[in-house]
């Protein structure tokens, strides 16, 4: 049989063809071990190929670390095996798909993955468990309907994100859809955004007062306006920089509040040679933009990136897109109709009230099909593109809550419409509710996963999705929206949600138990105008209980019409925590060991070394108290920040931070004086500088960043304070705290394994009677001490 190179040769781009054969030639020398590691990675992660949890050959039963055997010992990347089984990201720009596509992405999901297309919060298709050697026939069979895999990783500008109702919205100033392709394409592949130091995401958005494109969260982001000249009316964008989410959210930043529509994409161009310039390159924790604006200051940045404009060579590609703007429609499959209200099914008008959108256009509508976890199987992706042949032709789009929407349906249609989504298991109502929880994959197969999102995700879902059939959850309550992701990161977009949750892990007893860190009073409309703040951690089985009683909280309290973002303003970051701390108790593992366990995973964190303690009770370490103490004087910092102080909320973060480091050192320096340029100094020198604070596990940049946090704000003796400096410097402090946490974790590990491996004919020599057991722990003790040393140092 012919090879897919050869069989779509004549439905392949040219372009895009000669792109995947260098990629295929850069495979087969991987294979022959004439490309490094390093360069092979940037390689396929450019174009999309990622790698995937457990690709080092390792996986924790829960009781210990076990190899996974694979056939081959080479490597595609650091510590990643060869056959392990890996990613695959797929651009979708603005969301735009057709039956074609969709029929392809069916295809490849089910012949070289699990059979699931999974729709990501950036409008993104993703396959896991993908095998390296596949991916450039999957690159071909997607390239030739027009779908490419370039850049949707690396360092580079990630997959242009717009509104899902361009077009069809009823407030926007003007369709954004023609705006978003021309700068997707233009800046696919270009000279000027090959060099960057990290990732550059673009958002359009039709109007200011809906979550459309999330402007706030991007690099650069584009916000549809008009305005009159002489009676002449203009289109254009008024346009923000450096926002982004990530372990420390960022707002984006006025840039101009009127873009004529010909200058956005010299613009664009411009703003991401200032960015490949100057941005870091070295610390890729401070590497996004948003870092560098901060450090230039917004006049700065916005002068450097007008002077470029300025000498940047003609192309007449930035405005030969505009010809077509006026002529671009989309074409509805059948014409417009008014639906008949009589006789309406009950469970049909219940799908209808959350899950159809009136069109501008009258006669039509749009449905949002509701996927659980944003995953779609194979078999329902091919049979939802035949729905979408008879309904609405080519006007498919995926969206950043995880969903897929059928635009253009002849209002008519609609019960016929349900009937078939009913057939394929895909007629699920409430998007965009409560019970539609969006979740990045966390522990299931990401890397950095540390709290398994996706098993909570759907835990909640399943458990909201049938307390809505009762009737038993409250209209304010059901237009909450809930996020999570698995860490620090973001991917769920935890910050922007009512009720954000985003994992971590604590020691209790000597167990690891998997815990969220709650975040509240996010705003997921305006853009995502507003990021919640963190107010503390509940272990991950007792969200469901935990958000029963925050919303029957909110339903018993909140004033009349009040929003749940304005009502936990109103009562403050105090009662917020007081919620809470009322549900991060974990009992002992022998009284209730379920919570020693995450979400449809059946293995324990770890189990083989749990003992109860005796005498006394349980010994709890002097740092353990010390990063406690952290935790509260951050919070501590919310509050100030919360009424205004701003001053002394940086003030008191900085001190939280201190704290944590103090009490690190102290592990090592017992006597250390309580002196700031002290700590600092130790700090650094025994755990920044020997890289100890640094966890193996935290991937290629995230560890060491956290230090910094300390050190720089450490080093700002003459700092200004102002309310985002204070807010960054919040989040920043928390982030370090967990990072405090993990590395007081390990190294306790660490130490615990090397007494375990100590010659026990220590304590026979050391002499009868207390005082010689007595002797011989104090010598295991500075013999473990030693051994942990050097095996980390």
């Amino acid at each position: 049989m012919a090879s897919w190179k050869e069989r779509l040769a004549a439905r392949t781009p040219i372009d895009l063809a000669r792109e995947i054969d260098v990629y295929e030639g850069q495979i087969e020398l991987k294979k022959q071990g004439k490309i490094e590691d390093k360069l092979f990675t940037e390689a396929r992660l450019r174009r999309g190929a990622y790698g995937q949890r457990y690709d080092n050959g390792q996986r924790h039963d829960g009781i210990a670390h076990r190899s996974l055997s694979f056939p081959s010992p080479a490597t595609k990347g650091t510590e990643a095996m060869w056959d392990a089984p890996g990613m695959q990201r797929i651009k979708i720009p603005f969301g735009g798909l057709n039956p074609a596509q969709m029929d392809v992405l069916a295809d490849v999901a089910e012949e070289y993955s699990d059979a699931i297309c999974h729709i990501t919060t950036r409008q993104d298709v993703q396959l896991h468990y993908v095998h390296i050697e596949d991916t450039p026939d999957i690159m071909r069979r997607l390239a030739s309907v027009g779908i490419t895999t370039r850049e949707a990783c690396g360092n580079t500008v990630r997959n242009v994100t717009a509104c899902t109702l361009a077009g069809v919205c009823r407030c926007e100033a003007f369709d954004t859809t023609p705006y978003a392709r021309a700068m997707a394409y233009h800046l696919l592949g270009h000279s000027d955004t090959q060099d960057m130091g990290r990732k550059f995401k673009v958002a359009f958005s039709g109007c200011k007062t809906s979550s459309c494109g999330l402007t706030n969260i991007h690099d650069l982001g584009f916000i549809a306006k008009t305005w009159q000249v002489n009676g002449v009316t203009h289109r254009g964008f008024e346009v923000v920089i450096g926002g982004g989410l990530g372990a420390v959210p960022y707002d984006a930043k006025l840039f101009d509040a009127a873009v004529p529509e010909e200058e956005i994409l010299p613009l664009a161009q411009a703003t991401c040679r200032v960015f490949a310039r100057l941005g870091e390159k070295r610390n890729r924790g401070r590497a996004r933009m948003k870092f560098l604006i901060e450090k230039l200051g917004l006049e700065e940045f916005r002068r450097l990136v007008l002077e470029e404009r300025r000498v940047l060579p003609p192309d007449p590609r930035w405005t030969r897109y505009l010809e077509d703007v006026e002529r671009y429609r989309e074409t509805p499959a059948k014409a417009s109709s008014t639906l008949d209200l009589a006789h309406l099914d009950p469970q049909f008008e219940a799908w209808r009230a959350t899950n159809v959108y009136a069109q501008r256009q009258p006669g039509y509508v749009v449905a949002t099909v509701t996927l659980p976890l944003g995953d779609i199987t194979s078999w329902q992706m091919r049979q939802l593109a035949e729905v979408a042949r008879r309904f609405v032709g080519d006007n498919v789009r995926t969206t950043a809550e995880q969903n897929l929407v059928l635009r253009w349906v002849s209002e008519a249609d609609l019960p016929a419409l349900y009937a078939q989504l009913g057939r394929l298991d895909l007629a699920l109502g409430g998007a965009g509710k409560i019970e539609d929880v969006v979740a990045c994959p966390g522990t299931d197969t990401c890397r950095l996963g540390i709290a398994a999102s996706r098993g909570l995700a759907a835990v909640l879902q399943e458990r909201l999705v049938q307390r809505q059939k009762s009737g038993a959850i409250d209209p304010a309550v059901r237009d909450l929206h809930i996020k999570m992701s698995g860490c620090f990161n973001s991917c769920g977009q935890h910050h922007l949600a009512d009720i954000g949750f985003y994992g971590v892990s604590r020691k209790i007893g000597g167990a690891t138990v998997p815990h969220f860190r709650v975040l509240m009073g996010g705003e997921w409309d305006n853009n995502g105008a507003t990021y919640g703040l963190t107010i503390g951690a509940v272990p991950s089985k007792r969200i469901p209980e935990f958000i029963d009683h925050v919303t029957q909280r909110y339903l018993a309290d909140r004033r009349q019409g009040e929003r749940f973002k304005d009502y936990t303003a109103r009562i403050g970051k105090k009662a917020l925590k007081e919620m809470v701390d009322a549900f991060a108790s974990v009992p002992p593992y022998a009284v209730d060991r379920t919570l020693y366990s995450d979400w449809r995973d059946p293995r324990e964190f770890t189990t083989s070394d749990i003992t109860t303690g005796e005498c006394a009770g349980e010994v709890v370490m002097q740092i353990e108290f010390d990063l406690q103490a952290a935790e509260q004087r951050n919070f501590e910092a919310q509050v100030y920040l919360e009424q205004g102080e701003f001053q002394k909320a940086d003030e008191a973060a900085y001190q939280s931070m201190l704290i944590a480091a103090r009490g690190l050192v102290r592990t090592q320096l017992w006597d250390l004086a309580d002196d700031p340029e002290r700590i600092v100094a130790e700090f650094k020198t025994r755990f920044y500088d020997t890289q100890l604070f640094q966890s193996p596990d935290a991937g290629q940049y995230a560890g060491g960043k956290f230090a910094l946090y300390l050190l720089n704000r450490h080093a700002d003796k003459h700092r200004s304070f102002a309310p985002d400096k204070a807010r960054h410097l919040v989040e920043e402090a928390q982030l370090f705290i967990e990072a405090a946490y993990s590395c007081h974790q390990r190294l306790s590990e660490q130490r615990a394994g090397a007494l375990a491996n100590l010659d026990l004919s220590a304590v026979a020599g050391a002499g009868a009677g207390a005082a010689g057991v007595a002797s011989a722990t104090g010598a295991a003790a500075r013999n473990a001490e030693a051994a942990t040393a050097e095996a980390t140092t």
